[in-house]
């Protein structure tokens, strides 16, 4: 039985710049940057270093190479957020893509892009 998601995996072309995207724009923290014996580098991040879920990002072309049959699109993410309104101004000012907040049956959500382009969405959410 699963009983909890572990890591997400997000292929990037750029690892160095997107690592850099999540901890400067968002806030994230480098949790992980290791490197195997095959040249095999993933950085792992999350929203703070005890987060039960990080995201593992992986080398694109790399992975390509060693797993054909790995999808390599983004996964459709949704974050949660305390405060909606804050995240989105901070996003904005820090010069992000965002899209303009919607009401949803759930919340109130936007979405935004990293640096190449990966869309993911954020919503409303108190503990």
């Amino acid at each position: 039985m699963i009983n909890k998601v572990g890591q997400i995996m997000v292929y990037v072309n750029n690892q160095e710049e997107v690592a850099n995207f999540w901890v400067e724009k968002v806030g994230f923290t480098i949790i992980a940057d290791e490197t195997n014996e095959h040249g095999m580098r993933w950085i792992e991040i999350a929203p703070k270093k005890e987060a039960e879920t990080s995201i593992i990002l992986h080398d694109k072309e790399l992975i390509a190479k060693l797993s054909p049959g790995v999808n390599l699109g983004t996964p459709s993410l949704m974050f949660f957020t305390e405060n909606l309104d804050a995240l989105h101004n901070n996003l904005v000012n820090k010069q992000v893509t965002v899209g303009e907040v919607m009401n949803m049956p759930g919340g109130r959500v936007f979405n935004f892009a990293d640096n190449e382009k990966n869309y993911f969405a954020v919503m409303e959410k108190s503990k």
